[in-house]
């Protein structure tokens, strides 16, 4: 099952903003460097569920599911049809 396309970083989408900003705190927690995520970064919906996905040329960074009040968790593991490049159906 592939994921359904539903907004992109380069598209200004308001959830892959606010996805990118929460990475960025807790990069700033870390205390390390981390990769930086690319407009390829993107909002969909799988299973009924939405998630954002951070990424850039080398791979997913980093998974946001959005609860249904609008906050988003960062999750550890993550679906494996929102890992590859193919994961997305436009």
């Amino acid at each position: 099952m592939t994921a359904s396309y539903i907004g992109s970083g380069a598209d200004g989408d308001e959830l892959v903003r606010r996805a990118m900003a929460a990475y960025w705190r807790s990069a700033g927690r870390q205390g390390e460097e981390w990769p930086i995520p690319g407009q390829d970064s993107y909002r969909c919906e799988l299973d009924g569920k939405a998630y954002v996905v951070l990424r850039n040329v080398d791979g997913v960074l980093a998974v946001y599911r959005v609860r249904n009040d609008g906050f988003l968790k960062e999750l550890r593991r993550w679906p494996t049809e929102l890992a590859g490049p193919e994961a997305v159906a436009s």
